[in-house]
């Protein structure tokens, strides 16, 4: 059977996700981390607030004087960068801290979807695969830090950052994908350069996800939403669509 890999199929199980996780027996693994994350969103933003004045004026500080008025154009260009940052930033933390129960959520997901039953989880069946969860966040950030870094190092080159920008941009929404599809992935024991590869198979319908999840994660208090919505959604299309691959 041949796997649908339209992006408006990814963007589907987005929508999907948020209606699992509001079921029974998923709640646990959504509520602990969105307080911790709640946590950590506050912190970041607040901090970000306090920061921007300062970089900004050292920004300017580096402007000839006689340039002085684009001051106008580089503010907005600079709030984004550091937008893109905080969000970068807020993504990696909030996932290392919430590795833990997003991983269950995702193995209790796909045992509804397939069927399955699996005895109920404990706090203590979740700290023991801490070390485990956190080493393959760590993996996923040696993924795409450098390639973070180096897109954002072309964006301030001339003429250069009319091309780096979207690629940004599109590194924002693949990321997306990469760092949810992981967790089912992960449950599955699948290694994830397989992962990986897996996905660039099937490029439009990760895509087609990790639009929208990147959308909701720029909004306020609506990523802290998203992120288990994410993690469930992305669990439906790594079973879904490897389950029909493999027919």
């Amino acid at each position: 059977m041949k796997h649908n890999s339209a992006p408006l199929s990814g963007s589907d199980y987005l929508r999907q996700g948020w209606q699992r996780v509001r079921q029974p027996g998923l709640r646990r693994f959504v509520i602990i981390p969105l307080l911790l994350n709640l946590a950590v969103f506050a912190a970041l933003i607040g901090w970000g607030v306090r920061q921007f004045n300062i970089w900004m004026a050292q920004l300017m500080a580096t402007v000839p004087g006689w340039l002085s008025f684009i001051e106008w154009l580089l503010w907005p260009l600079f709030a984004l960068l550091v937008l893109l940052v905080l969000f970068f930033g807020f993504s990696i933390v909030a996932n290392l801290i919430a590795s833990p129960f997003y991983g269950f959520l995702a193995e209790k997901v796909a045992e509804k979807e397939r069927g399955e039953i699996s005895p109920p989880t404990s706090l203590r069946d979740i700290m023991l695969v801490v070390p485990h969860s956190v080493g393959r966040e760590l993996r996923k950030i040696g993924y795409y830090l450098p390639r973070l870094l180096i897109l954002l190092l072309l964006s301030f080159v001339p003429v250069v950052n009319l091309v780096s920008s979207p690629l940004l941009l599109l590194f924002g929404v693949w990321m997306m994908a990469v760092q949810y599809i992981d967790f089912q992935a992960d449950n599955d024991q699948v290694s994830f350069i397989d992962m990986l590869r897996w996905m660039r198979g099937r490029r439009m319908l990760s895509l087609g996800f990790g639009l929208p999840v990147y959308v909701g994660m720029l909004i306020p208090l609506v990523n802290l939403l998203v992120m288990p919505s994410a993690v469930a959604g992305s669990t439906l299309l790594w079973v879904r669509e490897r389950g029909q691959s493999a027919t």
